[in-house]
């Protein structure tokens, strides 16, 4: 330090470890990239991971790439964070635990309010992860259970969460090659960036009506945070259920979750300081709320897709 000083040069400014040379298996190269997250919330560019690495950036590209499609990493517009297989092994669930306490009561609502059963699930990769569900007399008959999982694209609550990723996000996400399950099933990729265009002109709102299984149909809505799709809620029944009547029950639900889990979201819009007192509102409120979607709002929101017709 005395030497320092006295020639009058500056201090160099600290700099993350580099290692001599790349390592030579894949392994090694992918546990580095690994290493460099600090934690569950640290978000690094690809710029970051070259430098902290000593990868070249070429190649940390293309291993990050391997590790998104794994779930090892996500790729948000912000840059990389570790994903929920990362997450998982650390004995964390991805703060799914958090999502399904803010949710519960209004989960619990939907379900009592219509007799429909409800689901919570998230996204996981192309498929849709279920949190939680609850069910009444219906519960038996849809072929869905928590810790289960279903293809995203041919369900509503996958629908609802991919239509707010961006569409190269969604293509990563699903391949050029999606899969029919039913007659129903939207089966080209093109196709499916339509139906999700129309869900974001219907205020988030998605339906499927038997693209999953025969005989059920669906209404969802996604649970956003400030970096997207969060989680996603819905109501099931069978497919001759008037699940327009509800849809504006499920919207308020997400968005009521996503007041609880992000409440400077609501300040930016409607003032934080009612955020609370909002997701606190008696189901009887909440129907109130619903009624001013009016049949002639409903029927603007379902027929712009030009068919009258739910996806």
């Amino acid at each position: 330090m005395t030497e320092v000083m006295a020639s009058g040069s500056p201090p160099r400014p600290a700099q993350s470890v580099r290692p001599a040379q790349s390592p030579p298996s894949m392994i090694e190269r992918m546990t580095l990239i690994l290493d460099a997250f600090s934690g569950p919330t640290a978000r690094l560019t690809l710029e970051d991971v070259a430098r902290r690495t000593g990868l070249p950036r070429s190649t940390a590209h293309r291993i990050l790439d391997q590790l998104v499609r794994q779930r090892w990493l996500a790729h948000h517009s912000f840059g990389y964070g570790l994903g929920q297989r990362a997450l998982g092994l650390g004995g964390r669930d991805g703060g799914h635990g958090r999502v399904r306490e803010a949710a519960a009561p209004l989960l619990h609502e939907l379900q009592v309010t219509t007799g429909l059963v409800a689901h919570l699930a998230v996204l996981d990769g192309a498929e849709v992860y279920y949190l939680d569900k609850l069910g009444g007399r219906l519960a038996a008959s849809v072929p869905s259970r928590v810790g289960g999982r279903a293809p995203a694209h041919c369900t509503a609550l996958g629908k609802a969460m991919l239509a707010w990723l961006e569409p190269e996000r969604v293509d990563a996400l699903l391949g050029p090659e999606i899969t029919r399950l039913t007659s129903r099933t939207i089966g080209e990729i093109r196709t499916l960036h339509q139906e999700l265009h129309r869900i974001r002109q219907r205020r988030g709102l998605a339906f499927e009506r038997g693209e999953s299984f025969p005989g059920i149909a669906c209404v969802a809505a996604a649970i956003r945070g400030p970096e997207g799709p969060v989680a996603g809620i819905s109501l099931v029944g069978d497919i001759r259920a008037p699940l327009e009547n509800v849809a504006p029950l499920v919207v308020t639900a997400a968005r009521e979750t996503s007041r609880i889990l992000f409440p400077g979201l609501g300040a930016t819009t409607r003032g934080g300081g009612r955020a609370g007192a909002r997701a606190r509102r008696s189901a009887a409120e909440r129907g109130a709320e619903a009624a001013t979607w009016s049949p002639e709002t409903m029927n603007r929101l379902l027929a712009v897709d030009g068919r009258g017709d739910w996806m």
